[in-house]
């Protein structure tokens, strides 16, 4: 139990736990063995989360969901964590900047999300544009009354299954005392749109089964209804998605910690050398005291900066922190776990070489653990003047 939780929290927090333990890691192995999620599965999860009356429970009661506030879609988040991110993608969290929809936009987008008939996926990341955001190549130009968009993203995820794609692209560049700077808006491109393709990405060594794509546009036309939000405020939107997104990876990882850690205790506690268990050895049992005060440490960083968030407090900073420590603590656990196991460890008898792979990409995606310290130092130093 987490300081300061309620009974309504905390009984969110153990429902996603069962759902968790139940529905999602019965199929981890087959996913991790083949690559895939089977459709029969993926919809099963799906059925059964909005059954639940989980699906979109980031959204607000206005548009027919749970309407959880910051505190309490981490904690959904967290519990999630614990189990496979290609089973747990079917769970259903469209991307909460579908608020911005307006018009007719609300329902071919927002609400078909919401309700689970249709899925969504955010595409920002390109070849030579990762940390470096405005750096983007691909770009929207006016032609008559539609955008002709070309270029490449790369690092999709979700958009194998994807009915629609949210797509940060550059649509003009203004000149600056720094230098050019480029203008980004947000376009919503529906799968099967003529001159966009969905192709397969890269095999990477951490979450598998949970893919990510290649988008490619060739002079695709896209009208300005397909704009969501304003033309050229693009990257006041991402601002605010990425605030969601890397209170998700915090929450994420704190989860993922906590089976770990449950595997590492369980093993010490059991298994013997010298004639008694291992963990009344202090080089195992003060290991064990380091990685749980990690994980309640990351814990309470990325509750308290998603309660400033509830609060309509400035929360850049914290959001930052929690990001950065709990996925390196993440690793840290990860690898400590392991440790404790021995030569066990990393056998595939256990899934900690999978926790320990997956745990890798945490201090990448959603912002590195280097943007994040660009970010704390900065807010910290610029009040200053320096």
């Amino acid at each position: 139990m987490i300081y300061g939780q309620t009974d309504e929290q905390l009984m969110i927090a153990d429902t996603v736990r069962s759902f968790v333990e139940k529905e999602i890691y019965p199929h981890e192995e087959l996913v991790e063995r083949t690559g895939e999620v089977p459709a029969e599965i993926a919809q099963d999860i799906k059925q059964k989360t909005i059954d639940l009356g989980f699906y979109a429970c980031n959204f607000p009661e206005s548009v027919g969901c749970a309407g959880l506030n910051h505190v309490e879609f981490a904690l959904v988040e967290r519990e999630l964590g614990r189990g496979s991110m290609a089973l747990n993608h079917f769970f259903g969290r469209p991307q909460n900047i579908l608020m911005a929809c307006e018009g007719e936009q609300v329902e071919r987008y927002l609400m078909p999300a919401v309700r689970g008939e249709r899925m969504d996926a955010l595409a920002m990341t390109e070849p030579g544009a990762g940390s470096d955001v405005r750096g983007m190549k691909c770009t929207a130009v006016r032609d008559g009354g539609d955008w002709v968009v070309n270029g490449t993203k790369h690092f999709i995820s979700g958009a194998e299954h994807a009915d629609f794609i949210i797509v940060f692209i550059a649509t003009g560049e203004d000149q600056t005392p720094k230098g050019p700077k480029k203008r980004i808006t947000a376009f919503l491109v529906d799968r099967g749109t003529p001159g966009f393709v969905i192709r397969d990405g890269y095999k990477s060594v951490s979450h598998r089964g949970y893919k990510n794509m290649i988008l490619e546009f060739d002079d695709c036309r896209l009208p300005d209804a397909q704009v969501l939000g304003e033309v050229d405020s693009g990257f006041e939107v991402m601002n605010t998605w990425l605030y969601a997104t890397r209170i998700t990876v915090a929450t994420m990882s704190v989860g993922r910690a906590r089976r770990a850690f449950d595997y590492a205790l369980d093993y010490a506690a059991q298994r013997e050398q010298f004639g008694q268990p291992i963990g009344k050895f202090q080089g195992v049992s003060f290991q064990l005291a380091d990685m749980i005060t990690e994980i309640d440490a990351a814990d309470l960083l990325t509750l308290a900066a998603a309660d400033r968030l509830d609060k309509g407090l400035p929360a850049n900073r914290e959001i930052a922190s929690a990001k950065l420590y709990a996925s390196e603590m993440l690793a840290r656990v990860t690898d400590a776990a392991i440790q404790l196991h021995g030569g066990m460890g990393l056998m595939d008898d256990y899934p900690l070489e999978r926790f320990w792979r997956d745990a890798r990409v945490e201090r990448i995606w959603d912002g590195t653990s280097e943007i994040q310290r660009h970010i704390i130092s900065r807010d910290l130093l610029r009040p200053l003047g320096a």
